[in-house]
């Protein structure tokens, strides 16, 4: 049993459970909106381009605001940053399903609003992950990477899956709908949280020195640059998902779209299920590099694909190495980040992991109307293989990590 998820810090820390809660709530409809918004776009313009042009215009916001999120998380309440945050994207949501609603919703206003609440989610993740530190013993953190893992995954199962049903039944309006009432209920979770201390600021930086302390933190710890370098190559090369409207008209329609999305984390939910055994691995710089060439690996295989059920193997495949990369990504910041510059490093862990997606978005929809879907799914799956090895031959500290 020793192998299974450990859920026995929910069980004992009232503060973290309600955390939890709320985050998977949340995320699960998250994960339904980021269903709807490529296939609205698809729907209207029948361009895989328009929906890799609207990840880039949700990325250019984050790249700034993730850095802010992180001086702010490291100066003002972690807790009230999360509330405002939260209140802020379920008005994006309703944005949304007001769009959607009328008789001719307009490509104007979702490239307006899908940034705009991308540049909110700057200013909550690095709030998110400063709080949990302040909230979890560090004897925890290996479980907090896997029940992380754990809600990523599940949400990333049941969320699409339900955003293509309820799309293919109720139209896009509910969707977005469903995913404001879940920002309620995380809302409502956050402000139970009691007794979170603000941060203590030993010296008063102005916004970019507090910035450039974070970033020479950063650099002056090579494992902490692989973490963040070799998962950017592994999505900006092999993240194919803005051509999976395009591959589900071949599969069967809207929905198998669901289905697309939902495998990766069919296979990351089995690991994260199964991640008893991951605080006992210590090489966690080497472990992340071979689930990110696994990913790699697994992209190809499904780029070459032509059954749905192959396919689908393929990229459950991919998100379980993902899943494994993911764990021990959030052990090695937890074990070597301290918690004054917990939010600044994670805002430039968001460079990284959250760029990688949208910029990969972006690649996969030029080099699919270039080339071909197939050529642009295993070409990026190819460089992402041929990227991580050169990261670990460029950063020879990360791969010899070696936990405490």
């Amino acid at each position: 049993m020793s192998h299974f998820l450990d859920i026995s810090l929910l069980k004992r820390n009232q503060r973290y459970r309600l955390l939890f809660t709320g985050q998977a709530v949340s995320f699960l409809g998250t994960a339904i909106t980021s269903v709807s918004l490529p296939y609205q776009i698809y729907h209207i313009t029948h361009s895989t381009l328009m929906i890799g042009l609207l990840s880039l215009f949700q990325l250019l916001p984050l790249l700034v605001t993730a850095l802010i999120g992180g001086v702010f998380a490291d100066r003002h309440h972690r807790r009230f940053l999360l509330l405002s945050a939260e209140a802020l994207l379920a008005l994006g949501c309703l944005a949304l399903a007001v769009n959607a609603w009328m008789p001719h919703p307009s490509i104007l206003i979702i490239f307006l609003a899908a940034p705009v609440m991308s540049a909110i989610t700057g200013l909550h993740r690095p709030a998110m992950d400063g709080i949990t530190q302040q909230l979890v013993d560090r004897q925890d953190f290996g479980a907090v990477g896997s029940l992380r893992g754990f809600l990523y995954s599940g949400g990333m199962i049941i969320g699409p899956a339900i955003g293509g049903l309820i799309i293919a039944h109720f139209g896009l309006v509910t969707a977005y709908l469903v995913d404001f009432i879940s920002f309620a209920v995380s809302l409502t979770a956050i402000a139970l949280i009691k007794n979170v201390p603000a941060p203590e600021v030993s010296h008063d930086l102005s916004t970019w020195a507090s910035l450039k302390e974070g970033f020479s933190y950063a650099m002056s710890r090579q494992e902490l640059v692989g973490t963040y370098v070799v998962d950017f190559v592994a999505m900006i090369f092999g993240m194919p998902n803005a051509l999976f409207p395009a591959i589900a008209q071949s599969f069967g329609g809207v929905k198998t779209l669901g289905l697309l999305y939902s495998a990766p984390a069919v296979g990351a939910l089995v690991i994260s299920t199964y991640s008893g055994w991951a605080p006992k691995i210590k090489r966690q710089g080497l472990a992340i590099a071979i689930a990110a060439a696994l990913w790699g690996i697994a992209i190809v295989l499904f780029g070459l694909s032509k059954e749905l059920w192959l396919a689908l193997l393929f990229l459950g495949f991919a998100g379980a190495a993902d899943a494994i990369s993911g764990i021990f990504r959030d052990m090695m910041w937890n074990n070597t980040i301290p918690v004054a510059f917990r939010g600044r490093l994670s805002g430039i862990a968001m460079i990284s992991y959250l760029s990688g997606p949208r910029l990969g978005d972006t690649e996969s929809g030029l080099v699919a109307a270039a080339f071909g879907v197939t050529a642009s799914i295993v070409s990026g799956g190819v460089l992402c293989i041929v990227g991580v090895g050169i990261c670990c031959w460029a950063l020879p500290k990360f791969t010899r990590y070696k936990a405490e």
